[in-house]
């Protein structure tokens, strides 16, 4: 984790530099960004400490990289294309149509994308929304919709996405939703401080805003590459990238601009084959192919090409070695994994050895500050081999606390544990130090001597890293550890979310609240008619299991339901939510509703324990 000494990296390359300042036309000023009850939910300004010189508190090239990130304001990319950057963890593209705007990715919040509309109307004119694009189903993409929609798709405005958007976005962010935002707020450390020994960004972007979260659904599917559709006067050609950065994602060109977007699938660090705040294993070999698809796809007909964060790239000839030199990244990292793997090695120790071409650890775009080689050769390894590295000690261990107990007993008891832990800091190995104290805070959660000393190694840990998430990780579990889990603000299981959903995602979200012993011994079936879709969706709790499937709205399956709601999806909503069945026609017993409800645990602790027990 020790900083590169400085010759190591070509620091005298100042493209990146000269490439995020092209084209500037205005910053928001103040950079401060607060939600109807005057709460700051994105403060740019709080960077300003960055164009200082680094200090020993930050390793210098992920200082640099936060620099780069921490630029912010209005640029124009190409005639007719501009972005808003630097106002949340993503960018918002503006394209300039007949008759008014096509927005791309609306950013994290409904404020912060309120506030990127506003200060492009303020220096172009105030052109209406008439067109949205989702590049993919990643939340700092989607969830600022209102914030440029605030009426959402009843004002006729088209929304595109590619297939399968909004089934990915749901599962991303409601279904595992509470443990993956418990895990974020370590990953973009958004409750750290600020400041040089702090939080200095998340190597993707600054940090994620707090704000308001909103989706409003897709009306355009883009199913295939090659689809072409006209928006507001612009043509936009699509190449199709499922399995990517994203489950959903696609790139993109406006021919007339000769500008094409890459979404996240090439971005200007390495990014995550699994995101540490959790997530499906992407497909390295895929996201290869795909970028070398587009190299061909798209021929000559750009001259610049963007991205959903960071800043672009001009010039043909630099976007295709750019884009080739990532398509490398990936390939790279997925088959000497796959070659190391068939050799005997674990995923652990595949990490520990592999190593980048020369040529790739000297390009900036390629380096860890967001995704690692270390935890993407692990991520890798998971996709073909699982969690389990074939060892027969590690089929069947104890869990953390019990395992923890253990290891403190045989070191001698927790006072024996902390001083041999010191012994390992003294001697530079924080990685064992951090090993041994954190099983002496599982087997104690009381003991603050060890956990005094465990955060300052986090300390150490994260102010050395490269990686932007691994230094919030590290300095938020430090913060954690001295005052406690705090507040989680973010919030993706919200009423706005709920909305969007499919009735089939409805009672797929329903199914992971069950408290499945409590509902072991009771079986019961229920029909919902959906008035406003025309379905009928059988729904069976059977085994503790809660299961359903749609069916044509005349068709009644056997058995006879023992309940029958016909309601509109709306009403669903309500019903679920437990308002009750006021208003709703229904057909035998009502008490089985409440049974089932019954069973739904309630909602989860958003600030679980994640660094003692």
């Amino acid at each position: 984790m020790d900083a590169p000494v400085r010759d190591e990296l070509p620091f005298e390359d100042l493209t990146d530099f000269e490439n995020a300042d092209r084209g500037f036309i205005a910053a928001l000023v103040p950079g401060v960004v607060r939600d109807g009850e005057g709460r700051v939910v994105y403060d740019g300004d709080a960077y300003g400490f960055l164009e200082d010189d680094c200090p020993g508190s930050a390793h210098p090239s992920l200082w640099r990289q936060a620099r780069l990130c921490a630029r912010q304001g209005l640029y124009e990319v190409t005639e007719g294309v501009y972005q808003v950057r630097g106002l949340d963890l993503s960018n918002m593209t503006v394209v300039e149509g007949e008759r008014g705007v096509i927005v791309v990715d609306p950013l994290i919040s409904v404020e912060c994308a309120a506030a990127a509309l506003a200060l492009y109307r303020e220096h172009r004119g105030q052109r209406p929304v008439t067109g949205l694009v989702y590049t993919h189903s990643h939340g700092d993409h989607f969830g600022g919709a209102r914030g440029v929609l605030p009426h959402g798709a009843e004002e006729g405005v088209p929304i595109l996405a590619p297939a399968g958007f909004l089934e990915h976005a749901v599962s991303e962010n409601v279904y595992a939703g509470n443990a993956m935002t418990r895990r974020a707020s370590f990953m973009y450390g958004d409750r750290l401080p600020k400041a040089p020994d702090g939080q200095i960004g998340a190597g993707l972007g600054t940090t994620t805003s707090t704000g308001t979260i909103s989706l409003i659904p897709p009306t355009v599917d883009i199913t295939h590459t090659g689809q072409e559709e006209t928006v507001d006067g612009v043509r936009i050609v699509f190449q199709l990238t499922p399995g990517t950065e994203a489950p959903a994602e696609m790139n993109f060109l406006f021919p007339e601009r000769r500008a094409l977007c890459m979404a996240e699938n090439a971005t200007h660090n390495m990014h995550n084959i699994l995101t540490l705040r959790g997530a499906v294993v992407r497909d390295a070999r895929i996201w290869a192919r795909y970028l070398d698809e587009a190299i061909d796809f798209f021929g000559d007909t750009y001259d610049v090409a963007f991205a959903s964060h960071h800043w672009p790239t001009w010039g043909r000839d630099n976007v295709i070695r750019f884009l080739a030199e990532q398509r490398d990244l990936y390939a790279y990292l997925h088959d000497q994994t796959l070659r190391m793997l068939n050799n005997g090695l674990t995923g652990t120790e595949i990490a520990e050895e592999l190593r980048l071409p020369p040529a790739l650890e000297q390009s900036w775009h390629a380096r860890g500050y967001y995704g690692s080689l270390s935890h993407n050769v692990k991520a890798v390894y998971q996709r073909y081999m699982g969690w389990y590295d074939g060892n027969p000690a590690h089929l069947w261990e104890h869990p953390p606390v019990e395992l923890a107990r253990r290891y403190v007993d045989l070191a001698g008891g927790a006072e024996w544990a902390l001083a041999k832990a010191r012994a390992y800091v003294d001697e530079g190995d924080l990685r064992f130090a951090a090993t041994l104290l954190n099983h002496v805070v599982f087997a104690d959660p009381e003991n603050t001597e060890a956990k005094e000393t465990l955060a300052g190694v986090y300390d150490r840990l994260g102010q050395g890293s490269e990686n932007g998430p691994w230094r919030n990780f590290y300095l938020t579990a430090a913060m954690e550890l001295r005052k406690g889990a705090g507040r989680v603000t973010l919030d993706t299981a919200n009423a706005e979310m709920a909305s969007a959903l499919t009735v089939s995602m409805l009672l797929d979200s329903l199914a992971v609240r069950i408290d499945g012993p409590r509902a072991w011994d009771d079986r019961l079936t229920l029909d919902l008619v959906v008035i406003d879709e025309q379905r009928r969706h059988r729904v069976n709790l059977h085994n503790g299991a809660l299961t359903h499937r749609a069916m044509p709205v005349h068709h009644t399956p056997k058995p006879h339901a023992g309940l029958t709601l016909i309601l509109t999806r709306a009403e669903l909503l309500g019903v679920l939510a437990g308002k009750g069945l006021t208003g709703i026609e229904t057909d035998g017993d009502p008490e089985l509703l409440a049974r089932l409800l019954s069973y739904a645990s309630e909602p989860p602790d958003k600030a679980f324990p994640v660094v003692t027990p």
